[in-house]
This record gives structure tokens, C-alpha cells and sequence, in this order.
């Protein structure tokens, strides 16, 4: 059958759950049928081109899987106190029938056809491409094995237990039920083995995928398949189980299988691939606006979005407040989500992460021009992503920015190495352990943390030792260095502590607010401010804003008394009088808002009547479900 054809029939299908009247069988004399196109290389790569391309279609990832997946978590919220469907994805209140993700062409159906599209190249090149003589087929093979990798990951971390697809869709394998997901973790594990020695470390640009990008999700995979997740009881996938939270009982999945092989890919990855973090934090973000994609450097690979697709910036950037000089629109953009409040005070003061990841202001054009504000303490944003530092590509103020949203970087090898190497196994078998190894990656990553402070860095790791010890430095650690970059929720997930840190974090809020000593941070609140001042100023032509009462040890600030200097301003109410910053006249904290009633430090990350460990996962949209015949089922008591 013509390629063409059967790449848009497969998902069709795929999209719909139905069959209109293509015939699956009929033969084609187009030039275009698969011998011809999976011998030629160019033909073939633009076979995989077509697979990278379902990330940008409108209710795929560019609007809806990115912008809703990966938050509430100890460290990512969702700002809004309005409670619609939108709240409902995020607060673990998820319902087959949520109007944001319960359409044919969401995201779910947009993954299965991306990954039709990777079987049928798949399975043509080895057909027709004679991969095993011909290196160039052999990379592309590589290319398409990751890339269908990528997209079951997608899957597996959003919805859990799917259907298994390996091969192009026949009329006999329309209509599938859900497998278990230790099937699908051993074939992509067994794919990327396949893959990597194919690929090359040596790719020009991060939206193409490399051999270091193929080890790095052999890793990320070992430590999901082989870590803690919601199941259904076993042998009852596809049945409607409201399963319970546990490790896989295969020993192919076990720590002691995966880890010593995973972590050998990754030191493959340190020792061989050329890559190295960026010196400087900031440059590192700013490229990422500037939508810099030269390979070689910190960052493995990004979703590739076109220059005027996905909504991660639109979305995710600095706030700002109808049309500023940088977002030229009268709607508000950027500031969905941010940090949650508490993150900033989680980094060490010399720490040059914590100002690029985590800030306290919007922007707004009140008359005078376009300025930076404070935003209020409840609403932090993340740093990383500013419609200011879109020099290359300036954000034209419609519903796409094409900011590349990075998926990999080599931080994460690093720090992938350091938790793989730590690990002396579980109760399904143990793992030769290499402390010294783990605490190197360590130090890396924490140097380049405290650049010009590397001593400071060095005492971090330095008084580290014991496998449980290093191993929560490295969920610190993994927390301060990714957050907005929503890696945290799969973590939590498969270290079994996604409720637990969602429950510390209110703690922390709840400290936080009263001026205590935070359980999780351990900083001591009561060396902030009451009063905000701040002022404006320039960093590298840009407006900037410095405040006074934020940071520890600015107890001065006072509703009367400025801090010394000049040009500095109150933060004040709506009647123009200088405002408690943490805390209202009531002793109430600043978390709550008064025109809802929603307390965002007691329960602003999940309902009280839901559990999150008993909703990781979405379930799958009911007009799937609808359309699969009576074959598709929800688990996880949907």
C-alpha cells in the first residue's frame, strides 16, 4: 500500500478508533510505496520527520499535553484559584469526560498515531532499507526505535497501563485492550538497546535524537519500569481494577537487572559523547528563548516545535499582564503555573540557580512603560522562560510562541548517574553500589550551582555519605535543578511519594505563612520581612526590579521606614496603602484568597477528597473509550 496513504489510514484509525473505507490491504503503483521510500535514505528520513511532527498538531502536546501535564507537585503548581476543568487536570480530580483532554484528536490518540507512524518506518526499514549493511539505514532504524520510545514514555507517564502497538495497525488489531506495562517497559528497553549502538553522539541540532538522548531515556525507562507506580492487581489490566501502588514483580524489571546497564550507558554518555553543562545558568536559559538548538553542549534534545508552534512560553513564561512591550497582546500570558512559594528559599543564598528558576514578578505597562511588579508571594514564576529573552524569534503575541521546551539535558545524565550508582538494590535483588561515582556527579552538578562558590559546593557533597543520605541530596537536588522543566511528578511517582511530598509541601506553606522553620527547607521564615520594598532599575537594557523584605535577614522593612538608599517604592493595597506582604492584618496567610475561600497553603495541591496516589495517572478519554467497541477499559477505579 502506498506509505503516504497508510501513514494517514494508520492514524486515522488510531485517532478515530474506527474504520472509514480504507482498504488496509490494496496494493499501490505509486512511486511512493514502501520499497522505494524505506530504501532510499532521504525518503526515509522524511518518513521520521513525520513522526516528530504529531508533537506539534493542535491538542497534542503544543495544547494539551504540555501544558497540563507534570504539575501539582512539592515544587510546580498550578496559579489559578479558579476551579473548571483545567484545575480538575492538576488536582488529581481527573474524569474521563474532562472537556480539556476528552476529545478524538487529544493527546492520547495524537501519541498512538505517532506511533503508528514509527511502526510503519520500523518495519519498513527493515524490510527494504538492509539496515545491517547499510550504516545510514541503521541510524535511521535507531532514530525511529528511540523516537517511538519517546512517545510510549508520553503515554506511560500520563495515563499509565495502554495498549501495546509494536507493529502497523491490520484489521485484525483495530480494536486493542490495555497490556502490562512491564511488557511495553522490556520491548522500548529492548528497542533502545537495539538503537544506540546505531546512533551517533555527533547529531548538529537537539530536535534530532543522538546516541547520548537514546541512553539518557534507556535510563529515564530503567528507573520508571524498576520503581514504584500505580498497578492494577495483577492479571487484571483492562478490567476497571482500581490497582494499588507497587513495584513490578518481573525480575527483567528489577533494580539489579536494570540499573548496572543503565548506568553503563550513561557513563558511555559522561565519558565519550563530548557533552558538558553549560558554565553559566542564565546563558543556558537564555538559549533556550533565543531558541538555540546547536547540539554539543548541556542540552540532548527538545520537542520540535516549528518556529511559530507550541504554547510553552505562551503558557509557562514570567507573567505578563496584557500588552507589554514583550507580549504584544491585550490577554495575559505566560504564569499558568510556577514554583511553589517555598522553592526559593530551598536553594543555598550562593545557589545562581534560584533567581533564573524562581521569580517574584510580573510584567504590567501601568502607563509608564513596560515594568517588572511584585506579583504577590503566593504567585512565583518560572524564570527559566521570559518573553524578554526572546531576542532571536520576539514572541508576536498570538497562541503559539515556538519556544522549544527542552525534554532532555545533561544535568539529568548526571544526575541519573549519581542516583543509579547510589543504589544498592531492593528485595528483588542487590546492586554492586558506587558511592564515590554518585558523588561526583554530584559535585558537577552542584558546582556549576554555586559558580564562584565552588567551595560551597564541595562542602554539600563533602559531608555526604550513606546511601539514603546521598539519596535524598539527589531529590533535592533534582528538585531545585529541573523545576518548571516538570520532570518531579514521575519521580515522586516511582520513589512511592507523590502524596507524602504534595502533604509536606502544605506543611511547609502553612510554616511558611506563620514565620516558623520550614520542615522541608528547614529555613526559618521568621528572618523575612512583613513589608515589601522594591525598585527599578537596568540589567542589560532590560527593566529590572530588586525588593527588599524577600530575602532572609530583611526584617527593616517596615509600612514607614525604606530600606536605605533611594528609589525605593512600598508594595501597597488597592487603596494605595502599604500591604503586609506574608501575612494579612488578620494573621491570615497571604496564600488565601478572600474572594474564593480557596486556602492554597492548607489544600491548593490536590482535593480533599481525593487521593493523588490513587490518581497518578489520567484515564483515558471517554470518546475513546466510546469508539474502541467494547475492547478499551479505564483502570485505576475511573
Amino acid at each position: 500500500m502506498n506509505i503516504i496513504k497508510r501513514i494517514l489510514a494508520g492514524a486515522g484509525i488510531l485517532a478515530g478508533l474506527s474504520l472509514a473505507s480504507c482498504d488496509l490491504t490494496t496494493e499501490s503503483q505509486s512511486t511512493f510505496a514502501e520499497p522505494s521510500v524505506f530504501s532510499d535514505p532521504t525518503l526515509t528520513e522524511y518518513q521520521i520527520y513525520s513522526i516528530y511532527e504529531v508533537f506539534g498538531h493542535t491538542n497534542s502536546h503544543r495544547g494539551r499535553y504540555l501544558p497540563w501535564y507534570g504539575y501539582n507537585t512539592d515544587i510546580e503548581w498550578y496559579i489559578s484559584n479558579t476551579m473548571d476543568d483545567k484545575a480538575d487536570i492538576v488536582r488529581y480530580n481527573m474524569i474521563s469526560t474532562n472537556s480539556q483532554l476528552n476529545v478524538a484528536d487529544g493527546p492520547y490518540n495524537e501519541l498512538f498515531a505517532g506511533i503508528e507512524r514509527a511502526n510503519l518506518t520500523i518495519d519498513g526499514i527493515r524490510e527494504y532499507g538492509d539496515p545491517q549493511s547499510r550504516p545510514e539505514m541503521a541510524a535511521l532504524l535507531g532514530e525511529a526505535l528511540t523516537m517511538r520510545a519517546v512517545l510510549y514514555a508520553e503515554l506511560l507517564k500520563a495515563y499509565g497501563e495502554v495498549p501495546a502497538r509494536f507493529a502497523p495497525v491490520t484489521p485484525e488489531t483495530i480494536y486493542l485492550n490495555k497490556s502490562d506495562r512491564d511488557d511495553i517497559y522490556k520491548q522500548l528497553l529492548a528497542d533502545l538497546e537495539e538503537a544506540i549502538p546505531y546512533l551517533s553522539y555527533n547529531v548538529a541540532t537537539t530536535d534530532r535524537v543522538s546516541r547520548a538522548f537514546a541512553a539518557g531515556m534507556y535510563a529515564r525507562l530503567a528507573l520508571m519500569a524498576s520503581g514504584y507506580a500505580l498497578r492494577p492487581d495483577k492479571g487484571t489490566v483492562g478490567t476497571g481494577n482500581a490497582g494499588s501502588v507497587r513495584l513490578s514483580d518481573d525480575p527483567e524489571l528489577s533494580k539489579a537487572a536494570l540499573y548496572p546497564k543503565a548506568l553503563e550507558y550513561l557513563k558511555d554518555v559522561i565519558s565519550a559523547s563530548g557533552l558538558e553543562l553549560e558554565p553559566d545558568y542564565e546563558t543556558l536559559w537564555k538559549s533556550v528563548n533565543e531558541m538555540d538548538l546547536t547540539a554539543g553542549h548541556e542540552i540532548i534534545w527538545v520537542i520540535p516545535f516549528s518556529n511559530s508552534r507550541g504554547r510553552w512560553n505562551y503558557t509557562f513564561a514570567i507573567r505578563n499582564n496584557g500588552y507589554t512591550d514583550y507580549s504584544p497582546t491585550t490577554s495575559n500570558r505566560g504564569g499558568q503555573a510556577g514554583p511553589v512559594p517555598y522553592v526559593y528559599y530551598w536553594y543555598g543564598e550562593n545557589d545562581s540557580r534560584r533567581d533564573i528558576s524562581c521569580v517574584n514578578y510580573e510584567w504590567e505597562d501601568r502607563g509608564n512603560g513596560t515594568l517588572p511588579y511584585p506579583a504577590g508571594i503566593a504567585n512565583w514564576y518560572f524564570g527559566k522562560y521570559r518573553f524578554e529573552w526572546m531576542t532571536t524569534h520576539p514572541y508576536g503575541g498570538g497562541n503559539d510562541d515556538g519556544v522549544k521546551p527542552v525534554y532532555m539535558r545533561y544535568a539529568d545524565i548526571l544526575l541519573m548517574a549519581a542516583e543509579l550508582a547510589n543504589c544498592s538494590g531492593d528485595e528483588n535483588g542487590s546492586v554492586t553500589r558506587d558511592e564515590s561515582y554518585a558523588k561526583e556527579c554530584l559535585r558537577t552538578v552542584l558546582r556549576r550551582a554555586y559558580r564562584d562558590h565552588e567551595a560551597d559546593a564541595d562542602a554539600i557533597v563533602d559531608a555526604l555519605s550513606g546511601e539514603e543520605n546521598i539519596f535524598e541530596e539527589i531529590k533535592k537536588q533534582r528538585a531545585l535543578e529541573f523545576v518548571g522543566e516538570f520532570l518531579r511528578k514521575a519521580d515522586l511517582i516511582r520513589w512511592n511519594c507523590l502524596k507524602s511530598s504534595l502533604d509536606g509541601a502544605s506543611e511547609e506553606l502553612v510554616t511558611m505563612r506563620d514565620k516558623g522553620t520550614g520542615p522541608v527547607t528547614g529555613f526559618n521564615y521568621a528572618g523575612l520581612g512583613t513589608y515589601l520594598w522594591y525598585r527599578h532599575g537596568t540589567v542589560d537594557g532590560i527593566p529590572s526590579i530588586e525588593m527588599y523584605g524577600i530575602h532572609n535577614g530583611e526584617t527593616a522593612a517596615t509600612d514607614v521606614i525604606a530600606p536605605e538608599g533611594s528609589g525605593w517604592v512600598p508594595y501597597t493595597n488597592s487603596d494605595g496603602e502599604p500591604s503586609r506582604y506574608f501575612y494579612y492584618e488578620n494573621g491570615k496567610g497571604a496564600f488565601i484568597s478572600s474572594d474564593t475561600g480557596f486556602d492554597k497553603a492548607v489544600n491548593g495541591f490536590y482535593d480533599e477528597e481525593t487521593n493523588p496516589d490513587a490518581k497518578q495517572w489520567w484515564p483515558i478519554p471517554q470518546t475513546t473509550i466510546t469508539n474502541a467497541q467494547g475492547s478499551l477499559y479505564n483502570d485505576y477505579g475511573y
